[in-house]
């Protein structure tokens, strides 16, 4: 399914944080939101998938305007994991993973042997198959992250909307959860805070920076020292994976003092093409 964002633009707390983001993500792609703390990918996200609506513009699902569907519409179309997820909820894991089931008909608590089956499938393919009868508010952060997103994967819809998935996981099970999106065969648009994981994982790379959109395109154009300078205050060097050749980049040093807390950005900071600093 494609996914559409049109000069999208979204408040939160009253006050505008995201302004005019337009990319198209074509179907069974994966685009990445990166970007600095505060850049708006969350709220973006939250527009993207329905949870709140966007204060202009529009997000279209093959062409069909969100504004225009019904909450179980959204819901058969999109499954969302996000950052914010209560860690008290005295239910089993299975029950967890079984709320993503509700669009499809069955209400909490009435769950068909399909709805089941599902269930545990989703939970064998991310690992926590040992998990089903746990209690989930006594799972270790990495469990949680996991059980939540076979819940996303138990909602069976053709587009995935993923903020901070890889949050308390090892290394291992970031890699393994990684492939595993990537696999889906699913659209999916997931923000992530590691730039060498999501050059990995993602086809298309978008840069949110103070709210805008200020680079697009695959990883191996988007990400480079000076983007790296310019939207995150941080100077890197770019090496070459010996395995795979890919760009790797090893962070150095803080380059200076950053935009988000009132200071002004170092003038010495050039932006490259194609990027403007605020």
């Amino acid at each position: 399914m494609r996914v559409d964002i049109e000069n999208l633009g979204a408040h939160r707390g009253g006050r505008p944080v995201v302004t005019g983001v337009s990319v198209a993500v074509p179907s069974g792609t994966v685009l990445g939101l990166v970007g600095p703390n505060g850049s708006g990918k969350s709220t973006l996200l939250r527009a993207v998938s329905g949870v709140a609506a966007p204060s202009s513009g529009h997000v279209r699902f093959d062409g069909t305007d969100v504004a225009s569907l019904s909450r179980r519409e959204v819901a058969l179309r999109v499954a969302v994991m996000a950052q914010e997820h209560s860690e008290e909820f005295e239910v089993t894991v299975l029950d967890m993973v079984l709320l993503g089931r509700i669009p499809h008909g069955h209400g909490f608590g009435r769950d068909s042997d399909r709805d089941i089956a599902v269930a545990l499938d989703a939970l064998a393919r991310v690992g926590a198959a040992h998990l089903p009868h746990r209690s989930f508010s006594a799972l270790s952060g990495g469990e949680r992250q996991r059980v939540l997103f076979a819940r996303a994967l138990a909602q069976e819809t053709p587009v995935l909307v993923l903020d901070e998935p890889t949050n308390h996981l090892d290394i291992a099970h970031q890699l393994e959860l990684l492939d595993l999106i990537k696999a889906t065969d699913k659209t999916v648009v997931v923000a992530l805070h590691d730039l060498n994981l999501a050059a990995r994982s993602c086809d298309t790379i978008g840069v949110l920076v103070d709210g805008r959109l200020t680079a697009l395109g695959p990883p191996d154009e988007v990400l480079h020292t000076d983007l790296i300078r310019s939207a995150f205050d941080v100077d890197s060097t770019a090496v070459a994976h010996p395995h795979s050749g890919r760009r790797h980049f090893i962070f150095d040093a803080r380059r200076s003092p950053s935009r988000h807390d009132g200071t002004a950005p170092d003038p010495s900071v050039s932006a490259p093409e194609g990027i403007t600093l605020p």
